[in-house]
């Protein structure tokens, strides 16, 4: 098991009410967020926040301070209605559940892939989504 899927278990076991399959869904949504190069990957998403007024609160992710909270609401905002529905409709559940979920683990999983305090670039993020993953890319 990879790094990744042992944080992603550590606190979707936290996530009441969630199937397997949902928790590997959210594990899958959460990847495909920070290694998208459609959208920048994690650069792009850190940006995304930016721009939304949340610059704040995804900088203590990334920082090796403590992690700001974010609602299920304000991830929503950030991501668009379009892209938690099409998650949600991936997943089977409610575009509500999947925000929350993601609000629960989106701050983590930058937390972990921004050990120093600053968001990786090029094959940085690679070799840090490789070994996350369990893969190598």
């Amino acid at each position: 098991m990879g790094l990744f899927d042992s944080l992603a278990g550590q606190v979707l076991g936290s996530l009441s009410g969630s199937s397997a399959s949902q928790h590997a869904g959210l594990v899958g949504a959460i990847e495909s967020l920070v290694n998208n190069p459609e959208t920048g990957g994690l650069s792009g998403l850190v940006a995304t926040f930016e721009q939304k007024g949340f610059g704040g609160v995804v900088a203590s992710w990334v920082s090796t301070g403590q992690n700001l909270p974010i609602s299920a609401e304000q991830l929503q905002s950030v991501l668009g209605n379009e892209q938690v529905q099409a998650i949600a409709q991936r997943l089977g559940i409610s575009p509500q559940e999947v925000s929350g979920h993601l609000a629960e683990l989106l701050p983590q999983v930058i937390d972990k892939l921004t050990p120093g305090g600053s968001v990786p670039q090029g094959g940085e993020l690679g070799a840090l989504l490789g070994a996350l993953g369990g893969r190598s890319n």
